[in-house]
């Protein structure tokens, strides 16, 4: 039996999706047939595992670490935390600590508190408006 018959042999009773045979069953031939049998053995690749990837890395989808690296709003829980409480903080220690949290440059300082000013009313009645009419300009 010559050797192309042995090795056509054991390529039909390998299990479909394995190797070829053994690199030492395949020999190069030299001869002007030798470039059409080794275009055939090149043929299409095989399925089976990626050799340009790492053994044992996962392809991960971009769709899933773009879902886990989005922000979450976490508003409406801490909300629900902050108005679970019933403790409510003195005034006075609040502005304290805002105080001591606030930097120093004149853009941390909040704006000064400005006192409303009443509208001021006038001392003098219409009555001594009339009476000064009268004694200025002589009028009756």
């Amino acid at each position: 039996m010559s050797a192309s018959l042995l090795r056509r042999g054991l390529e039909l009773l390998e299990a479909p999706g394995r190797g070829k045979a053994s690199p030492g069953l395949q020999r190069g031939r030299d001869g002007p047939r030798a470039a059409g049998a080794a275009r055939r053995r090149k043929r299409a690749p095989e399925p089976g595992r990626n050799k340009a990837t790492v053994k044992g890395r996962v392809v991960k989808s971009a769709i899933e670490d773009y879902h886990k690296k989005k922000a979450v709003n976490h508003l409406t829980a801490n909300l629900q935390y902050m108005l679970k409480g019933r403790f409510v903080a003195n005034k006075a220690i609040t502005e304290q600590v805002l105080a001591q949290n606030r930097g120093r440059k004149s853009k941390d300082q909040p704006p000064k508190k400005v006192a409303k000013k009443k509208p001021e009313g006038t001392v003098f009645t219409e009555e001594d408006f009339r009476k000064f009419e009268r004694e200025y300009f002589g009028r009756p």
